[in-house]
């Protein structure tokens, strides 16, 4: 690991997302080795390196779509397997790779797909109550979604799908925010929507999760976690040097990060 994890003095309670010793394959491949990360609340944490990094299989790992190998993970000091799958949706949302959904959604109407979010609060069978239609609605203004509430999902662009699949993870309301490729099929406008998004989930108080490949939205983050071979190689602030020379070398010094109008930005070579 390149420099000592540190963490802001304001940040010492007891970590949301703990890895310890964390293993996991995918088949017979392992994929991830030994991982160790703690994540607490009010932090946004982006996770980058190269393809094959094993980036999405972490996050999935954290989403208890995968179990580990060895070693434990562990939602709020409890180990992530004991707990009750409604009460883990509840308190864990999930933004998949691509905007993947269950096929069968591709039916319903996009206000029905962001509804779905809302399933981990409501009693089996139940109808949403006056809560859940406020959350959903509230979600879809949120990712600019709600003029297009009544179309069909299948009938969406890419870029409109992700936004209601987006709105689906966001009217969970969770205190944990888990998105793989967020910012994929948005054009610039909505991509900076979505990362301001993550932002104010962040200053929420909520634990923030992205796997990013575009490294300027990756670096307006809290902190980076750094990845190559299924090892984490680096875990600290977006805007310190230790960070920034972990990033440049995991990608073979081909990119300079720089400090441009105010942000961070990674410049190719």
């Amino acid at each position: 690991m390149t420099g000592a994890m540190r963490w802001p003095a304001a940040a010492e309670a007891a970590p949301v997302l703990a890895l310890q010793g964390v293993h996991a394959s995918l088949g017979r491949t392992p994929v991830l080795h030994g991982i160790g990360l703690a994540l607490r609340a009010g932090r946004w944490t982006s996770v980058v390196g190269p393809n094959g990094a094993g980036k999405s299989t972490l996050l999935r790992l954290m989403a208890g779509l995968l179990a580990p190998t060895a070693g434990s993970v562990r939602l709020d000091g409890r180990p992530l397997a004991q707990w009750p799958h409604r009460a883990r949706a509840r308190r864990l949302a999930w933004l998949a790779q691509g905007g993947a959904a269950d096929p069968a959604a591709d039916d319903l109407l996009a206000y029905d797909v962001a509804m779905l979010g809302r399933l981990p609060h409501q009693r089996w069978l139940a109808a949403p109550s006056a809560a859940d239609h406020a959350a959903v609605e509230a979600a879809l203004r949120q990712t600019q979604a709600w003029d297009w509430r009544s179309r069909p999902l299948a009938q969406l662009s890419g870029g409109e799908r992700q936004r209601v699949l987006l709105a689906r993870a966001l009217a969970v309301q969770a205190g944990v925010l888990l998105m793989d490729e967020p910012l994929a099929n948005l054009d610039p406008p909505h991509q900076a929507d979505c990362l301001a998004l993550a932002r104010a989930q962040a200053e929420a108080g909520r634990t923030v999760v992205t796997v990013l490949h575009e490294l300027h939205a990756a670096l307006a983050a809290d902190d980076l976690v750094v990845m190559a071979g299924g090892r984490v190689l680096h875990h600290g602030g977006c805007g310190d040097a230790a960070t920034h020379a972990a990033v440049e070398a995991v990608f073979g010094h081909r990119i300079r990060i720089h400090r441009v109008a105010d942000q961070w930005v990674a410049l190719h070579r």
